[in-house]
């Protein structure tokens, strides 16, 4: 089984929004039984007080466009105990290739990467929070999605 941690800062856009479109990818393809799925915020942020805040309204909107559901996704905070819990964490920009490095305190199996990079377009994933781009992001993450799965097969 692969198990597969999606990370951005926050865990209320970008990486819930790859953790709901690489299900359906994955499901889609018969492939369920061989993967592990989840996402994460390297910031507490949005994890404050015990409780996750919920998927951002705009990009539960984006995802209903296309069919997909939120189910009650909540925002939690990647843990320095995930690293042994995971085979990819799969970042949305290169400041969360940083935060994550440093909550695992480096990367000594190479098991971070950048969601872009499965694609002929490598670079950033850029956050909808500050430019409102669900539509781009929403692009953006599903070509680096079927990256990834091709990647995997």
């Amino acid at each position: 089984m692969t198990r597969v941690m999606f990370v951005c800062l926050g865990n209320i856009c970008r990486s819930p929004m790859a953790e709901i479109i690489f299900k359906d990818m994955v499901e889609k393809t018969g492939r369920s039984a061989e993967f592990y799925i989840a996402s994460s915020a390297t910031s507490d942020e949005n994890v404050r007080n015990g409780t996750g805040a919920e998927v951002y309204p705009p990009a539960k909107k984006i995802l209903a466009q296309h069919g997909l559901s939120t189910g009650g996704k909540r925002a939690v905070q990647l843990r320095a105990d995930d690293y042994g819990k995971y085979d990819l964490f799969i970042c949305m920009d290169r400041y969360n290739v940083r935060g994550v490095n440093r909550i695992f305190g480096g990367d000594k199996d190479g098991k971070i990467r950048m969601l872009m990079d499965y694609t002929d377009r490598p670079g950033d994933v850029s956050d909808p929070w500050y430019s409102g781009d669900f539509k781009t992001a929403y692009r953006d993450i599903y070509e680096g999605c079927e990256g990834l799965l091709k990647s995997i097969e």
